[in-house]
């Protein structure tokens, strides 16, 4: 456990890939730890913004009738907010992002019906063709019991109504998506024991992992001794 102290992470003569996607299901800490590592490394911050979606608190309440609309606001917000950063860093592209725009269509197989999943498609690879790929993409992982005492503890309104299937459903696709995913170098995080908030140790375990991957598919499984 933490004795309250904190060290420095030495970054001395190890360079962050330019660009990190974090990714994981709701409540995971993808946020946290897109915060902390933009300020570790002076990057750019790209995040999702979900309060700006004035569909989501509906869409927790009823999944079927406000799901199209939802997914569709999110995938807007996504594409404009890469758009933005292609235009205002053509020369330092140093980037962090709580969000993989490839995982988008996950949301949509979990709650659109067959034609709106169709009409989805339709605007998702239109709108997606030029989108950047990560350097690094870091998906955090929880158990769903986990990702409800973590919803629960953040206490945000419009999320008290996220039920447990909802979560099943969202592991399960995450977990598909990412055994297969291959498009860049990819850290799979299990971050059932891990609080980025209270522990700073958590956090440079971490870092002090992810900065020497450049290629390929790594697991980080931290335990821990009281």
């Amino acid at each position: 456990m933490t004795d309250g102290t904190t060290q420095p992470i030495d970054l001395r003569g190890r360079v962050p890939q330019p660009y990190i996607a974090i990714e994981g299901p709701i409540g995971v800490g993808k946020t946290t730890l897109a915060r902390q590592l933009a300020e570790l490394f002076d990057y750019q911050l790209l995040l999702e913004d979900a309060h700006e979606n004035p569909f989501l608190s509906k869409f927790y309440k009823n999944r079927r009738q406000n799901a199209l609309a939802t997914q569709l606001f999110f995938l807007f917000q996504r594409v404009q907010k890469i758009d933005d950063l292609k235009q205002q860093d053509l020369f330092r592209p140093l980037r962090i992002a709580d969000f993989l725009i490839d995982k988008d269509p996950l949301f949509a197989q979990v709650n659109l019906d067959a034609d709106e999943y169709e009409l989805y498609s339709k605007v998702y690879n239109q709108m997606t063709v030029d989108a950047p790929t990560p350097d690094l993409v870091i998906y955090l992982q929880a158990s769903v019991d986990r990702l409800l005492e973590r919803i629960d503890r953040r206490g945000i309104a419009s999320e008290r109504t996220i039920s447990r299937q909802y979560l099943e459903e969202l592991n399960e696709v995450y977990s598909e998506f990412f055994l297969y995913y291959d498009a860049a170098p990819l850290l799979i995080v299990n971050a059932n024991q891990i609080d980025l908030v209270n522990r700073h140790e958590d956090f440079a375990q971490l870092v002090d992992y992810a900065l020497d991957i450049k290629a390929g598919r790594h697991y980080f499984n931290p335990t821990f001794i009281d």
